[in-house]
């Protein structure tokens, strides 16, 4: 057997890992710090030779101590295969040994940052259904050594035919160029300003924060001044400016989907989805059909004129993980033959197409109009206190349609149905969600119903599964009982495993 595929003995990763170790202790500090590097700099000509000399010996003296630090990490760190279990020791002065057992491994992905691409090794991430991150990670492992051991791991009791070898070479999707720039074309441009001015407003409070130390603070008042006086006089100057945010929020979404997609590539084998994608780092994934909690469809009138739709699954995740920290993989530039065929493997022989949709009750819209009221209010006399002027008004002619249009899609897109095994329910404004879910899955529903919610004879449903909580808002209590009592059933009545 080759050695790269022996994995029966301690082993370390590459020696190349040293580096990659070494450069990302530096990154920490340098994003820990970097306001010191810029005061450095910034005040340079006025440090005087002597203090210079003490700061190059104290960098010199950080350099090498975290050199020394990255070969220890990197010498203590060691693994190996033993009785379906991934062993590892590590450690410097508090070591720790882990033992993970194959079947509660969830994901085992590839990655390849800039420095990884450079030197040509790979960092895999070992994932268990209960860690918020990877449980484990091996920073530097040649391609065929990372390819070995995902092999050891995933298919330890399987053999693999000639037949299924040659069948895993034809992609099951794979998203060139000019389909990856219609999927960033159709991708939510205002959540891309919201971030862009997210950002900017970070980046002012980092100037702020760095003028008031420098006591520089009126010179940066007086810039902002000067420049917003001249910007509220000058229509052309306001158009522009909207203008130019506008392209900047639909680049940053090019950009963005083409970091993280591109050359977005998935195999089916095995009962599991490979994904392969990403540009500056690169990202491998397996995705196994029985760790799969639920998937979501989602689409636009964009994405429906290009016959794309993008598909979220989501996996088990532990109870403290933050909502952001889910664990969720996405597939861009589904065409519907292709979603129908996913559908089919995770819910093979599952047809919803003959069930009726069931809509919220009327409730619900009124509920949103209520709060949406309340909103506008807020706006309004924010608005008014703000610019100290009635004409601030004047902007309900446009806020309260579409606050109106918004509502009646909200409503109209809030849908369930469901067959014996599986519940589809539908949600979204301008985008359409439809999130698949097996009873099998659900760990536990509850049956919430507020004072406002009794005089109206409805209640909520909230399903709550391994990957976080979907829920049906403001159905009648009848319909409401029999979902739930169904759901009970079937959660004590399945024979399936939900991982």
């Amino acid at each position: 057997m080759d050695n790269s595929e022996n994995f029966s003995q301690f082993r370390r990763q590459s020696k190349k890992g040293i580096l990659v170790i070494y450069i990302n202790l530096l990154y920490k500090v340098l994003k820990a710090f970097w306001i010191l590097l810029f005061l450095f700099i910034q005040r340079f000509s006025k440090i005087s030779e002597t203090t210079l000399t003490y700061i190059y010996l104290g960098v010199g003296f950080l350099l090498l101590f975290f050199l020394i630090r990255a070969f220890l990490i990197f010498k203590n760190f060691q693994f190996k295969i033993e009785n379906n279990h991934f062993i590892l020791k590590k450690g410097i002065i508090s070591k720790t040994n882990t033992s993970i057992s194959f079947d509660r491994i969830q994901n085992i992905n590839f990655k390849q940052n800039i420095i990884q691409q450079i030197i040509n090794v790979h960092e895999v991430n070992i994932e268990t259904a209960g860690s918020s991150k990877a449980e484990i990670s091996i920073k530097a492992l040649s391609f065929k050594e990372a390819k070995a051991l995902k092999k050891a791991i995933t298919i330890y009791d399987k053999k693999i035919t000639t037949e299924e070898a040659v069948l895993e070479e034809k992609p099951f999707l794979k998203v060139g160029f000019l389909a990856l720039l219609k999927v960033s074309l159709t991708e939510n441009h205002l959540q891309s300003l919201l971030l862009l001015f997210a950002v900017l407003v970070g980046f002012y409070q980092q100037i702020d924060e760095l003028f008031k130390g420098l006591g520089k603070r009126d010179l940066l008042d007086s810039f902002i001044s000067e420049n917003t006086s001249v910007l509220e006089s000058s229509v052309i100057l306001i158009v522009g400016f909207l203008i130019l945010l506008t392209i900047t929020a639909v680049l940053s979404s090019v950009v963005r989907v083409f970091l993280k997609h591109f050359n977005l590539t998935v195999y089916i084998k095995n009962n599991a989805l490979e994904i392969y994608q990403g540009l500056t780092t690169k990202n491998s994934v397996i995705l196994k059909k029985g760790k799969v909690q639920h998937i979501t469809i989602s689409s636009n009138p964009i994405k429906k004129k290009l016959g794309i739709s993008f598909i979220t699954f989501k996996q088990a995740i532990s109870g403290k993980v933050n909502k952001k920290q889910e664990k969720v993989i996405k597939i861009v530039g589904c065409k519907n033959k292709q979603v129908s065929e996913i559908k089919n493997l995770l819910f093979p022989e599952e047809n919803l197409t003959n069930y009726d949709k069931n809509l919220p009750d009327s409730y619900f819209r009124y509920r949103m109009y209520f709060r949406s009221f309340l909103l506008i209010l807020v706006i309004n006399l924010g608005l008014f206190f703000a610019f100290e002027n009635y004409y601030v008004f004047g902007l309900n002619a446009v806020i309260l349609p579409i606050f109106i249009l918004i509502i009646e899609k909200i409503y109209k897109k809030r849908y369930y149905l469901f067959s014996e095994e599986l519940l589809l329910v539908g949600q979204g404004s301008i985008e359409t969600h439809k999130t698949y879910l097996p009873f099998f899955k659900v760990q536990n529903i509850k049956l919430k119903q507020t004072i406002f919610q009794s005089r109206k004879n409805v209640a909520d449903l909230v399903f709550q599964t391994a990957s976080g909580k979907i829920k049906i808002p403001c159905i009648s209590m009848e319909n409401a009982l029999k979902i739930y009592n169904y759901t009970l059933f079937k959660i004590e009545t399945s024979q399936k495993s939900w991982m």
